[in-house]
Order: structure tokens, then sequence, then C-alpha cells
């Protein structure tokens, strides 16, 4: 269970003492999504369910479509498995189209399903439990936009993590007029479908996770982003709508892992203007000039708080590298979840994973600021909500780490 819950555990005493509350908030949810798979399996005619478990809707403007499209890098093996002479990668795009599609998009295969739910131990319930959360984007729907209109934005998820974790982010920004890139980290996540059927699993989940490790993975990750940055920019992009690409206007952010390796791909690629670390702790030094380009803390405070001991501290090594603009924000009563799907999942059946933060409300707040960090810095439109305490978002505290204060 511990690699659907999750992956920043490490050394923070903290996150081991929540860790079983963790595990027995997922069997839950898993419960309760298998009785929900079973209710939209009967016929018709039948009863609606109690419990729909679905992703909030976004709140922009315009409806959102989705594809995905698989990506392979001759010019490396893969780092984890050195026998695959090719680095694979499976990548979700999210994008406005010009109207909704007649499907809506799966939010994970039943084989995936299955898996995670292996994983996690739990095998007496349907293993297709987790593919009936029911998204808001739409299959293959045509794409809106002038060419070289759309803002580009990476996202990578939490180690062991399935893409798809950070769908309701990724909705929310297509709906405002972004293209959304997530990349699905092959050997990374518990599961993986390729298009001819094949099914990865994580390699590095059964790895001793010492310093290097961390760093190889965040490096790693760092060359699949300029990949398929390559991919979708390049003289011969693999996706049919990429005309519609601003490359002036590309960025990234992750949750956890995911957010740590932002720092380590902005370092690696100057395309990427502008990034956000959702909850990471990173591992990967920042290059001895640091980084002048703007930047986003996001976290809970169990974790990052300025000041306190564990391996949130290092966020206070990589604010001395930040040259440009940045901004360090707590979300109070957050946990790890919370700036996740699964958060929002686990609040709709009343599942308590210790959040002091209901998941419908952290999901609105983290896509509100990452919205707004996007639209300052791609679009150059100013956001007061990002210059200091809002009586619209009092969870959001802002942090003096120089002082070691957060107001």
């Amino acid at each position: 269970m511990d690699h659907l819950i999750d992956d920043q555990v490490r050394t923070d005493p903290r996150e081991l003492r929540r860790r079983r509350g963790r595990r027995a908030a997922a069997a839950g949810l898993v419960a309760v999504l298998a009785a929900t798979s079973l209710s939209q399996a009967a016929p018709a005619s039948a009863a609606a369910p109690s419990t729909e478990l679905r992703l909030p809707a976004p709140t922009g403007s315009r409806p959102v479509g989705t594809t995905t499209l698989y990506l392979k890098d001759t010019s490396r093996p893969d780092p984890w498995v050195p026998s695959v002479k090719a680095r694979e990668l499976m990548v979700s795009l999210w994008y406005p189209a010009k109207a909704p599609g007649r499907h809506r998009a799966q939010y994970m295969t039943p084989k995936e399903s299955e898996l995670l739910l292996k994983d996690g131990g739990i095998t007496t319930v349907p293993s297709d439990a987790l593919s009936k959360v029911r998204t808001n984007a739409f299959t293959d729907a045509r794409p809106a936009g002038r060419p070289h209109s759309l803002p580009l934005i990476v996202l990578s998820p939490g180690h062991s993590k399935p893409r798809t974790e950070l769908t309701a982010l990724a909705e929310e920004l297509a709906s405002r007029g972004y293209l959304v890139a997530a990349i699905g980290h092959t050997y990374e996540n518990v599961a993986q479908t390729f298009p001819d059927g094949r099914v990865t699993t994580c390699v590095t989940c059964e790895m001793d996770k010492d310093l290097d490790v961390w760093r190889k993975l965040e490096r790693g990750r760092a060359a699949d982003v300029s990949f398929v940055l390559d991919e979708l920019t390049g003289a011969h992009p693999k996706w049919k709508g990429a005309r519609l690409i601003d490359t002036s206007r590309i960025a990234m952010s992750g949750q956890s892992a995911g957010g740590a390796s932002t720092l380590a791909a902005m370092a690696a690629d100057s395309r990427l203007r502008a990034g956000i670390d959702v909850d990471g702790t990173v591992e990967t030094p920042l290059p001895e000039a640091g980084l002048s380009r703007p930047f986003l803390l996001l976290g809970k405070p169990a974790t990052y708080t300025p000041g306190q001991p564990g391996p949130g501290a290092n966020w206070e090594g990589v604010w001395a590298g930040l040259h440009g603009w940045k901004r360090w924000l707590l979300v109070t009563g957050a946990v790890h979840l919370s700036f996740t799907d699964l958060g929002v999942l686990v609040d709709q059946v009343g599942i308590d994973i210790g959040a002091g933060i209901p998941g419908a409300r952290a999901m609105d707040v983290t896509r509100r600021y990452v919205v707004a960090f996007f639209d300052q810095h791609l679009r150059n439109k100013p956001q007061p909500l990002l210059d200091g305490p809002s009586a619209s978002y009092p969870e959001v505290k802002f942090c003096a780490p120089e002082k070691k204060t957060c107001a």
C-alpha cells in the first residue's frame, strides 16, 4: 500500500507515523470505489450509486480535450532497465477544445487499476475498481486556439504514481487555455500501459532509496522532460495540434518527486521559463550560480515549515539558490495527498486521512495558486493573490525563510 499512498516518507518520522493511517484510509477508499464500480456495472434501470466518485469540474470557460502519446527516445537506454535500449514514455495531453466530445476520458485502464490494487494488497474487490472515476475531459476532442497561442505546462507525478493523479489540475489548466503534458515516467510508477498492450511496473519501487537513487531519478526525469519538449515542439512534432503551442511560454510543475524534479529540469533546459515544486523534497543541488527564473514552493506545514528539522529543511537551501521571483507557500491542514486527485476522492467517501482541510477545498486552493502563478509568469497578467495573504484563501501562509516565519 505504501506505493499507492505516499512516495515521500523517506526519513521524516512524522511521515512514518502517518503511513499507517494513510494505509487504512486507502483501503477504505478502495472498498468504496469497488462498490461504485459494481453499481455502475448494473443495468441502466437500476438505481444510481449513492456515491459517484468524480473529479471536480474545471472552472475555466473552455471544454477540455485529451489524448495520449507514445514516445520513444532512441538516443539513450532506459535508466532503470539498461537492457531496454530506448527510453519509452507515455504522455497524456489536455487542451482547450472547440466543443465537448462524445466520450469522456477514462481515468485509468482496468489493467492499471488491477496492478495498483494488487500493489496495495487489496485482492477482495473488482480489479477494475479504480478505472471508474468520472473525469471532465473528452477523448480526442478537436483542439481550439490560434497558431502559437497555447502556453505549454509539463506535469510530473510523484514517485510510484501514475500520471493520472494530476488530472484535476490538468483539466483546470486546459479549461483556462493551457496545453498540459503529464509524463508517465516508465518503471517509476506501479503500472503503465503502452499502445501494444504491454504494461510496465515499478522497478524503482523495489530499490533502496539512498541519496544517489533520488538524484538519479530527478536527473532522469529532467531528461524525460527535455525529450518530451523536443517531441512536441521540434521539426516533426508528434501531436497533430502542435502548431498551437507557443514555444516561448513553456513551464513545469510536479508533485512530490515530480516537484523535486522540476528544479533539475529547469537547470537542464532553458526552455522552461518557470516552475513549481508541490510538496517535493529536492535532492539534486542547484547549479552553483543558482536559478533566476520564477519558482513557487507549495507544500504542507508538517514537512516544510522553515526552521524545523527533517527532509523538508532542504527547501531552505533551494530558497537561497533561487534568485528570481519566488514564493514559499504552505497550506494549513494539508497532507501529502491533499495536492492530488486521491485527496479529493478520499474526501468524497468520508475517509479520514488526517487532513485538516477538505479534499475539494485543498484541490481548489492548489488549482487557484498554480493557475495564478502561470498566468503571471507566462501570460504577464499580474496576480495580487501571489503578493500576500488572501482573505479568500486563509489556509495559505506566506513564508519568510530568512525570519523562520509564515503568516
